[in-house]
């Protein structure tokens, strides 16, 4: 029998809308047992605007993937008939690698899927060339899942300050380390085997607010990060603003009204300069409170009582304080998360910065949600942000 042409709309293309809309459905669903589990499938269904048929599907496939599980004890409906069995995360399983990679040493971290950090250490850097610094790192991921028995790895985030391409993998431009188009996505995945995902640590950050932090319900966000680096990200609607080529939150030369240190560039008084931990570390040892480079050291010697240490973290909260008063004024999020050294550890520098903001808006400024596990959490929310965005694309049968 001879072959004909089948009608052009028996077997119709799936539309890139048709996979937009599951993948957002399929996020969805997990980011709402993420916040609500225990949580009735039927509860989902009531938040999501999703139906009963869909949420369950959702459901029944999270749970053959290990991300899910029913809950060990059923809740009653309040009217006749059987009791619902909650579904909850499965955080038993499965974990994320997180990298961050800082001026003097490298975060190496485990997460689970609620965004705990599992395990981590300190990687301290030898030489800063990428090559080796990133097979330290993924040295020291083997090594924290030899620990781990029982756990698998579904993929790698790591995370840095200065000019990271999250698209290409890649860090562009990194001044303090040094480091210019370092392709760390093809580098880390060929020393770990595993999928890489790679971002800005502030923008990590954001994200790990939205999805674990105390920004979960917050309309708009803005993080800004200041170590050693400092720079910016900001959220709306749930998605962070990257810019082309992911340049978006590059704050370090923003002039400083009044400023007196001297950058890089060539000029006085960028933003960068005047608050990062290397100014305040060079401080402290001008002034005989410290003799290193480690800002938990000024922080300590503050604890201990000493006026000088105490006044130089107030007055880099209140730098701090002008800075985002600046932003807000910019962008006017609704919520103000910053890693800052002092406010992190001190209600006083906490009160300094926000006297810095109008005073309407002081209380939408917090610290960071993770003050013990800033930068492990920046490298797996990398990772966690993917997983959450694309439940079925990130699943681990895929990887």
């Amino acid at each position: 029998m001879p072959r004909t042409a089948a009608p052009l709309l028996t077997s119709p293309i799936p539309r890139v809308a048709d996979s937009d809309r599951r993948r957002t459905s399929a996020s969805v669903v997990l980011r709402s047992v993420l916040e609500h589990g225990p949580v009735a499938r039927s509860t989902i269904a009531r938040l999501t605007g999703l139906s009963p048929a869909s949420v369950t599907d959702y459901c029944a496939r999270f749970a053959e993937l290990g991300l899910i599980r029913e809950s060990a004890v059923p809740r009653r409906s309040r009217g006749v008939g059987r009791p619902h069995l909650p579904v909850d995360l499965d955080d038993s399983r499965f974990v994320v690698g997180g990298v961050h990679v800082a001026v003097p040493y490298t975060t190496v971290a485990l997460l689970d899927l609620r965004g705990r950090v599992v395990a981590r250490r300190e990687v301290k850097h030898g030489r800063t060339e990428p090559a080796e610094v990133l097979a330290r790192a993924a040295d020291g991921l083997r090594a924290l899942l030899a620990g781990a028995p029982g756990s698998t790895a579904l993929g790698v985030g790591f995370a840095a300050g200065g000019w990271v391409d999250r698209d290409s993998g890649t860090v562009v431009e990194h001044p303090l380390l040094g480091w210019r188009e370092v392709p760390v996505r093809e580098v880390l995945g060929g020393h770990t085997g595993l999928p890489v995902h790679v971002d800005g640590h502030a923008r990590a950050l954001v994200n790990a607010e939205r999805l674990f932090g105390g920004a979960r319900s917050s309309r708009s966000v803005l993080h800004l990060f200041a170590g050693n680096v400092v720079d910016a990200a900001f959220a709306t609607h749930d998605e962070v603003h990257h810019g082309p080529r992911s340049q978006a939150g590059a704050i370090a030369h923003l002039p400083v009204p009044g400023g007196t240190e001297s950058c890089d560039c060539g000029r006085v008084g960028c933003l960068q300069a005047e608050l990062s931990e290397r100014t305040l570390c060079r401080q402290a040892r001008e002034a005989g409170v410290v003799d290193g480079v480690n800002p938990m050291h000024v922080v300590g010697a503050a604890a201990a009582g000493d006026p000088v240490a105490v006044r130089l973290l107030l007055e880099r909260s209140r730098r701090v304080g002008r800075a985002v008063g600046l932003l807000l004024d910019v962008l006017n999020p609704e919520r103000v998360v910053v890693t800052e050294i002092g406010i992190m550890y001190r209600e006083d520098c906490l009160t300094a910065l926000r006297e810095e903001v109008e005073a309407g808006r002081a209380a939408t400024v917090s610290p960071t949600s993770f003050p013990d596990s800033v930068l492990a959490v920046a490298g797996g929310s990398v990772a966690l942000d993917v997983l959450y965005r694309d439940p079925l694309g990130a699943s681990p049968e895929v990887i």
